[in-house]
């Protein structure tokens, strides 16, 4: 997810998937915890006393998004101080501009992933220069995130980036992107060699980078896209077929593919819930774990008609699996060379109202990136 409201969606499939409530809520306690507080740190003659962030004071448009200065963040023990050299952009972050994330108060920095440089680790869980990344946990919305120069986060949600002659652009493009394919596809679809594969909302960020992964690992991959003119653009990162999606595709995915499709990546949510259902085979398993239909909920939701018989339902939340699982670093060397093709876009810090219109207005065809400097 994108991480879009990963907490929202269990809440609506929770029935259907068997997640206790008090499960779920004691995990998401778990991963959520804000920071210690702390007054301003004692600066090094290489730190600056404060940092230019982009802050939300209330919910709303891209212009809602303010750059100003704050001061640094000090990390406690079991927290990490990091640098930030680039971060990308999530639509689960446009919601929260929007005041759709329940739970989130403001001023609020945004952000749920980082990419920079350790600047202080009082616990000595990383050394200091080290070239880290970091995602969800809590970042953007029980604390201050990554819009930001630099950010306080859980050590226990940051892993080393092998970072050897790949630039900023790329590393800050995989974290949350590659963790949530990764996830998605191996987690929770537990996608094998030679399957089919529809990836339902293929021109995202997190779409290109399943069918890439997916293709690499040997699966037949069918990405969707409402517009036509991205179906090179789909090929390219890893798509076999293209579905262009008027809102329906099962009877022409079925015209196509009789049997169907043994795992669906479900990336426009529930407003296409029902149809990816009906172009998946027998035994075969549907994973839910996006937002980009805009719609959350599926009112009056009777499980018996909208799960075909013998059809799996399940979802991939960004906090279910360790950050370490996923494998960034392959991923980021891939794109490097050619061998996986992601589209990147940049923006600078100070182009973030432009970078967030973008995400709004799905122009970008490519994964934004933020980068700080």
């Amino acid at each position: 997810m994108y991480d879009a409201r990963h907490d929202a969606g269990i809440t609506i499939l929770r029935f259907v998937l068997c997640i206790k409530p008090n499960r779920f809520s004691q995990s998401l306690r778990r991963f959520s915890t804000p920071p210690p507080f702390h007054p301003p740190l004692t600066m090094t003659h290489t730190t600056p006393k404060t940092m230019h962030a982009a802050v939300v004071h209330k919910p709303g448009g891209p212009s809602a998004l303010i750059l100003e200065d704050r001061p640094i963040p000090t990390p406690d023990k079991g927290w990490v101080l990091i640098r930030i050299k680039a971060f990308g952009l999530n639509r689960s972050e446009m919601f929260t501009r929007k005041g759709a994330s329940p739970g989130v108060s403001f001023p609020r920095v945004l952000g749920i992933e980082a990419t920079g440089i350790v600047a202080a680790a009082p616990g000595g869980e990383f050394k200091e220069g080290e070239i880290v990344a970091t995602i969800v946990g809590g970042m953007g919305r029980n604390f201050d995130g990554g819009y930001a120069e630099y950010t306080c986060v859980s050590a226990k949600q940051v892993q080393v980036v092998d970072a050897d002659g790949i630039g900023w652009d790329i590393l800050g493009a995989v974290p949350e992107m590659v963790h949530t394919a990764w996830g998605a596809l191996f987690s929770s679809l537990l996608l094998k060699k030679g399957e089919k594969l529809l990836v339902r909302g293929g021109s995202s960020s997190v779409g290109m980078a399943a069918a890439a992964i997916a293709k690499h690992h040997g699966a037949f991959v069918v990405s969707t896209t409402r517009n036509e003119s991205r179906a090179d653009l789909l090929r390219r990162s890893g798509a076999d077929d293209v579905l262009i999606d008027s809102g329906t595709i099962a009877e022409e995915a079925r015209k196509r593919f009789p049997e169907g499709f043994d795992k669906v990546l479900e990336l426009v949510g529930v407003a296409t819930l029902a149809d990816s259902l009906k172009a998946t085979k027998k035994n075969g398993i549907v994973c839910s774990c996006g937002i980009l239909g805009d719609k959350w909920v599926l009112p009056e939701l009777d499980p018996n008609f909208l799960i075909p018989s013998g059809v799996f339902l399940t979802t991939f939340a960004s906090f279910a699996d360790p950050f370490s699982a996923g494998p960034i670093n392959t991923v980021a060397r891939a794109i490097k060379d050619g061998s996986m093709q992601i589209p990147i876009k940049t923006f600078k810090l100070d182009e973030i109202v432009q970078a967030h219109t973008e995400m709004d207005d799905s122009t970008a065809a490519a994964k934004i990136v933020i980068l700080t400097d």
